[in-house]
């Protein structure tokens, strides 16, 4: 059995829910958006909120990783993140990230990871607008109703 690929979780990891928002980079060399999505060696995720951001996991796919059925396996990948930046992205793969709420953003190659976080920052001190609007009230949203589920299982849980 190969493995097909590796997930480096960094630790201390800061509370999610101080992040406003995740988001996730096709990169090889670590620094810049150099892939295409469903081709992509690595994918790096950050959470990001007004103030900074943090590395959260990275990830390394292997090259023999070139099977049909890799995209759900990657987009399961980014589950929690509200947008992924690459190079380019098919359209299954678009439409695929699309019905999990994940928004493919096309950069030009080379686009300077740390560049991309201070500006998605700026955006979300200046009152973020598109995208970014979109994913923060979803994210809100799902707040609210995991808080109310929460709430509905312990009115369950009490004597009557």
């Amino acid at each position: 059995m190969s493995i097909n690929k590796r997930r480096l979780h960094v630790e201390p990891s800061p509370d999610a829910s101080s992040f406003k928002v995740k988001v996730a980079f096709a990169t090889h060399d670590r620094q810049t958006v150099d892939q295409h999505f469903g081709s992509s060696l690595g994918m790096l995720i950050y959470g990001i909120c007004e103030q900074d951001w943090h590395l959260i996991e990275a990830i390394e796919y292997s090259v023999s990783d070139r099977v049909h059925d890799k995209l759900p396996s990657r987009i399961n990948d980014l589950a929690d993140c509200s947008a992924v930046f690459c190079n380019a992205c098919g359209a299954a793969a678009i439409r695929q990230l699309i019905e999990q709420s994940i928004q493919p953003i096309k950069v030009h190659q080379g686009y300077d990871i740390h560049q991309l976080l201070s500006e998605m920052q700026q955006e979300l001190q200046q009152g973020p607008s598109g995208w970014l609007a979109r994913a923060m009230k979803q994210r809100e949203e799902a707040q609210t109703l995991e808080s109310s589920q929460q709430r509905l299982s312990q009115l369950m849980d009490e004597e009557w």
